[in-house]
């Protein structure tokens, strides 16, 4: 059986916490006007793949762009929780530009230095976003060999695994994720690659 799996990943659409400013997982926050456009057109760029399933984080935005995937061959979506954002703990929610630099230092630390113990307050450490987004991708590679599927997820915890798991290093640092701009990824049965990290004007 051919263990190759295709995973064309994106970041939610843009949603109303990244209008906001507010830092955190934020699993209620919906899509802005401009976001369901965005998740539409993403759709559309996939219209032509032979996917079988869509995966999402539990957030409300990440599940709203997977609907807007989902609709137009009528697929099923599949929730899960591994896929959130990345947790800041006692700062989720918050406004304060103070929080939002930390979170910045702290995934440079994890992406730029590899220091993954660090973490905001008393949220997560890198090692426990690789550990949980790994689970999740190698979940979902085992149940579809040979197969194509999507998963939404967020800016941070997509960032940090994937230049993790794909060995992608330094690079991707400073160029966060596009809103709703799918990208390949693929499992060989071995080994994690992704050739083309999306740039915001790209």
């Amino acid at each position: 059986m051919n263990g190759r799996v295709r995973l064309w990943c994106l970041r939610h659409a843009e949603s109303e916490n990244v209008i906001t400013g507010t830092a955190g997982a934020v699993p209620t926050a919906p899509l802005t006007e401009r976001g369901h456009h965005q998740a539409i057109d993403a759709a559309g760029a996939l219209a032509a793949e032979p996917i079988t399933r869509i995966y999402s984080s539990t957030a409300l935005r990440a599940l709203q762009t997977a609907k807007h995937l989902a609709a137009l061959s009528d697929l099923d979506i599949k929730a899960i929780p591994e896929l959130v954002e990345v947790g800041i703990g006692r700062h989720e929610g918050t406004s304060d530009p103070a929080i939002r630099t930390r979170t910045a230092q702290v995934l440079r630390a994890w992406i730029v230095e590899r220091d993954l113990g660090q973490r905001v307050a008393d949220g997560e450490t890198g090692h426990q976003v690789v550990a949980r987004m790994t689970a999740a991708l190698q979940t979902i590679v085992s149940t579809h060999p040979g197969e194509t599927v999507a998963v939404v997820g967020h800016v941070a915890s997509l960032t940090v695994a994937l230049g993790h798991l794909c060995a992608l290093g330094h690079h991707v640092w400073g160029v966060p994720l596009p809103h709703a701009r799918p990208f390949l990824v693929e499992w060989d049965g071995h080994t994690w690659h992704c050739q083309a990290w999306p740039s915001a004007a790209g």
